[in-house]
């Protein structure tokens, strides 16, 4: 079954090197990359009616995102694109019945980013402007991300006498980089429950727990914000190891990034989270705060991304359709249940599912 029609990438990419993250950017912004990823579902010992959810690429269109289309094939019954219902979360929903002994969905999809700069002290005479529904839904709380309590209280603790969106923004952005740090034994991506992280004062997490503070926190002291979840599709070119893959397997590559928005600037790209990647898992392996290549990424990640990496979604709280199961905090991995019960979506070996992620060259 095909949605849309992939679409043929006529632009070559740009080779980067070792550049200043600026020059860089700026050269990328030029051009377009163009990425196939491809999720392959297999479940093992399928046990009654089986069911799962593949997600899609964000379908916002962006000067720095552009989905150019699905396609899936396999043996289930039942297969069709559905979303979240509330975020606009798209996902390929395949459902077997019983009697199915080996079920197998193949998702393709193809989709161009190219790198993201903003000064987010420049105005933009194009910038967007948020409806009041958009200011509710990125301001709300949600399960594992209050927005009162502790979190408030750190936010506005934080960003005391600070007037402007954007100087509130960096101090909370700061605050993470200086007081959190990236927990190997968390499993995934963490599920961003940060108000016990605050309680306890146990700061240590991966990208779901410590952009999920950035994000509460922001929300908490009125600020627009969300977390966009996705995966890492492709090797940094700027000169990071651990911020890439190493490989075209990509599943385990899930990253969750996020955003705030400012009035006259638009949506703002912020990444604490992958700062604290650095330090722990760029050569030679926990690194000082004070190292220039950490030092240079804490610049680069507040207004800029890499764009080795595609989006998914902003959804929270997912209630996947015609699942059985609870809800879950967000939708970054491949989802899957058999017999009422789910399967674990942080181990695609155990789960069967894998990842793959190309460049399209033109």
């Amino acid at each position: 079954m095909e949605r849309r029609k992939f679409l043929k990438a006529t632009m070559a990419a740009p080779v980067l090197g070792a550049l200043p993250w600026r020059v860089a950017l700026a050269q990328a912004g030029e051009g377009w990359r163009t990425f196939e990823i491809v999720t392959k579902v297999e479940v093992a010992g399928p046990a009654g009616v089986t069911r799962a959810w593949v997600p899609l690429p964000f379908t916002e269109k962006s000067d720095w995102h552009n989905p150019l289309g699905n396609k899936w094939t396999g043996n289930a019954g039942e297969m069709k694109m559905v979303t979240d219902g509330k975020y606009g979360a798209e996902m390929v929903y395949a459902e077997w019945g019983s009697g199915e002994n080996a079920p197998v969905l193949e998702v393709t999809s193809r989709f161009s980013t190219r790198n993201r700069a903003v000064d987010p002290w420049k105005a933009n005479p194009n910038a967007p402007k948020l409806s009041p529904a958009e200011v509710r839904i990125n301001t709300a709380g949600t399960e594992l991300i209050p927005t009162d309590g502790i979190v408030r209280d750190t936010a506005r603790d934080i960003t005391k006498g600070m007037k402007t969106d954007v100087d509130k923004a960096r101090a909370l952005y700061e605050w993470i980089v200086d007081n959190t740090f990236r927990d190997p034994k968390v499993k995934g991506c963490g599920w961003g429950d940060i108000k016990t992280m605050l309680e306890t004062r146990n700061f240590g997490g991966k990208c779901g727990d410590l952009n999920a503070m950035f994000v509460g926190m922001a929300r908490s002291v009125g600020i627009p914000a969300r977390d966009v979840y996705g995966v890492r599709v492709a090797a940094s070119e700027l000169g990071y190891k651990s911020l890439g893959l190493g490989s075209p397997n990509a599943s385990r590559g899930q990253h969750c990034r996020a955003e705030f928005f400012a009035q006259g600037i638009g949506w703002v790209p912020v990444d604490p989270a992958d700062v604290r990647k650095v330090v722990l898992e760029e050569p030679p392996g926990n690194i000082a705060l004070t190292d220039p290549k950490v030092m240079a990424a804490r610049k680069r990640l507040f207004g800029g991304w890499e764009m080795n990496w595609l989006a998914y979604n902003t959804a929270h709280d997912v209630k996947l359709p015609n699942s059985t199961t609870p809800k879950i905090p967000y939708l970054m991995y491949t989802n899957g249940e058999t017999g009422g019960k789910a399967l674990d979506q942080l181990d695609p070996d155990t789960f069967k599912y894998t990842i793959t992620a190309t460049e399209i060259k033109a």
